[in-house]
């Protein structure tokens, strides 16, 4: 498409495609191929050896569907290039590998796979781990002993989402060299964008809100050409490629992710709104409503506040269980971010694995539920969890 006009987001998105397809369609193949061949050994050692680009094994990366889909990928984020993988694991684990030898300082909540990968692997192959929690910002200085060390963390946060200034903790990377990777999941670019707001490298379960069907596994990586190529190299000998049917699939949902974002953000803001007065809620976490902790910050570096909210019941884990195997539109499933609307309790899915201290000192209660809203009507959703509340 032309470049010489600021699109606005959804045009940029939906047009943003190398690909001209020799018959006319608006959409790219699928390029199922694993090999390329070359004219002579010449042109192949070109490719090799990077000096004209091209297509020479799918496993590196150079397969055309998938360059097509990190050239979307990327724009999303306002990215200088973008890396796409089998899973959010996958990217976070490869850069990690590639950016965090020297010492990663973790800041605030953290996934709970995150948290295992950082504690059972990084931290047993030498790497140095520091977790701090939001409100010991002030140690993050002494924290990063040397240059060249990752700051790492998620902003909103799984399940509490709490929020973390983004421009603030890259500043305070940068003045000791260290790099701030952010995982923006839980917002998706539509919402926020790190890399504008100061951040280094973000990331992405892609199987979430980009996603956004519940129907493919994916990750991502948005950050600069030199910071990626260096990820590259990990993903590649890892081999935590993806497919390039999942990567077409990944392409498509990405054409209606603004879409979907604003449903996600009015629906989720309408439930959050309804759960503050139940009376069988003791509190609601949701960074849109101003009785939120974060709301201000949010409000600052979002242009949207997501389609995720958790409420917090003064019940115990089995009567908590119970209240979401009463819901009916909801379902009761992992993940988040897909179409349909999924309820999960944090100990017992997304942060089972963790220490029953380590969840109390995150604030994760047993009476948690982590609810993501999807694209149902909000009175239906409404509906569902008065009834289920009401033990009815």
């Amino acid at each position: 498409m032309p470049t010489d006009h600021k699109y606005g987001n959804a045009t940029r998105i939906i047009h943003n495609r190398r690909h001209q397809d020799p018959f006319g369609s608006p959409y790219s193949p699928v390029y199922n191929t694993t090999t390329y061949r070359f004219a002579d050994t010449e042109a192949l050692l070109d490719v090799i050896e990077g000096r004209e680009d091209g297509y020479l094994y799918t496993r590196w990366g150079t397969n055309p569907t998938i360059r097509e889909l990190e050239q979307g990928l990327a724009a999303l984020e306002s990215a200088g290039a973008a890396l796409a993988f089998a899973s959010g694991m996958a990217a976070i684990s490869a850069t990690l590998l590639a950016h965090g030898r020297k010492g990663i300082v973790c800041m605030g909540d953290l996934y709970g796979g995150t948290q295992n990968l950082l504690v059972n692997h990084c931290q047993p192959l030498g790497i140095p781990v520091t977790f701090l929690r939001a409100h010991e910002l002030d140690q993050l200085d002494a924290a990063l002993v040397e240059p060249g060390m990752l700051v790492f963390c998620e902003t909103p946060a799984n399940p509490t989402l709490a929020i973390l200034d983004i421009h603030d903790l890259a500043r305070r990377a940068h003045s000791r060299g260290a790099l701030l990777a952010v995982d923006n999941t839980f917002a998706s670019p539509i919402n926020q964008r790190p890399l504008e707001l100061g951040a280094d490298l973000v990331l992405h379960s892609a199987t979430k809100y980009l996603g956004g069907h519940s129907d493919l596994t994916a990750g991502a990586l948005m950050t600069s050409e030199p910071l990626a190529k260096q990820v590259a190299a990990w993903r590649k000998n890892l081999g935590q490629l993806l497919s390039p049917e999942t990567a077409a699939l990944l392409s498509r949902s990405l054409r209606t992710l603004p879409a979907r974002i604003r449903q996600h953000n009015e629906n989720a803001l309408a439930l959050a709104k309804a759960m503050e007065t139940h009376p069988a809620v003791n509190r609601v976490l949701y960074p849109g409503l101003e009785t939120f902790p974060g709301h201000a910050l949010a409000a600052r570096q979002m242009a949207g506040f997501g389609g995720m909210l958790t409420i917090e019941l003064a019940a115990s884990r089995k009567q908590t269980a119970a209240v979401a195997d009463r819901l009916k539109v909801f379902l009761l499933a992992t993940s988040l971010g897909g179409v349909e609307s999924l309820v999960s309790q944090p100990c017992a899915t997304s942060h089972h694995g963790i220490s029953p201290q380590e969840r109390a000192r995150q604030g994760i209660t047993d009476g948690m539920l982590r609810l993501s809203v999807g694209l149902e009507d909000a009175s239906d959703l409404i509906n569902d969890l008065e009834q289920a509340l009401s033990g009815h």
